[in-house]
């Protein structure tokens, strides 16, 4: 054979051993992780030749439809309650659990001076709606309902809610102006440590609990290399750079 067609015949086998290797993955992610979770998996996918498969939503809803047989593979979720659960019903695997990033929320208005950074606003009432995700099925929900709680807002906030089904569904509720404000998370609002648009509140962690997102491989993903290998990105150097830059901390 001679080494033009030996090379070419080596170049042939080393492509289809790489083809091999990649794999498709299935992850179900928190709704509030949706811009950083694209860029980590177009960076992942560059990297590794894996191609992540993302479907994005409400936790409360991706618990549901995990324990009812969809075929996911790995959980970003927006608690740590979710996976903890998972793999106490031997729906997820033992041991795989960590947290890839803890959230913040933000009082959020596409509205420049809309919002003060102290969150006043809540209390003087001047607004007609105020978007918030689904307490029971959004951990970030929960969390505006603890803060308003908190604050002894709940009862004169509550009948201008608007409720998003998730996160991002509220993020557009207000966006779109149906809504003028709304608790989002500050992933969706924020881009390399900056408020991109509109005027917001940070909402002071010590007002909830910590909003601790936890990951978890899924027993459909078990011993699935490609799997492993995303999990193992999500706590390197380059992923936690990405995460960082959406005002998430660890």
């Amino acid at each position: 054979m001679k080494p033009i067609v030996k090379l070419a015949f080596a170049v042939t086998l080393l492509t289809a051993a790489l083809g091999a290797r990649a794999d498709d993955i299935q992850v179900a992610v928190a709704a509030n992780f949706t811009a950083p979770m694209k860029e980590i998996a177009a960076a992942f996918e560059k990297e590794t030749g894996h191609k992540i498969q993302a479907a994005y939503g409400a936790t409360g809803k991706f618990y549901a439809q995990i324990t009812n047989g969809a075929p996911f593979e790995a959980l970003l979720s927006a608690d740590d309650a979710t996976p903890t659960k998972l793999v106490a019903e031997g729906a997820a695997v033992k041991g795989t659990q960590f947290t890839y990033a803890i959230g913040t929320l933000v009082l959020w208005s596409a509205k420049p001076g809309f919002v003060d950074d102290q969150g006043k606003v809540l209390a003087k009432g001047k607004f007609e709606k105020i978007a918030i995700a689904n307490p029971k099925t959004a951990p970030y929900g929960a969390a505006a309902v603890e803060v308003l709680t908190g604050l002894k807002l709940l009862d004169q906030v509550s009948p201008k809610f608007v409720t998003g089904e998730n996160i991002a569904q509220t993020f557009q509720f207000v966006s779109t102006g149906n809504a003028e404000l709304g608790f989002v998370a500050l992933s969706q609002v924020m881009k390399d440590g900056k408020i991109t648009e509109g005027s917001a509140w940070i909402v002071p962690g010590k007002l909830h609990e910590t909003i601790r997102q936890d990951a978890v491989i899924l027993e459909k993903g078990k011993g699935k290399p490609a799997v492993i290998a995303l999990m193992d990105y999500l706590k390197g150097d380059k992923a936690r750079e990405i995460i960082k830059s959406f005002g998430y901390e660890f």
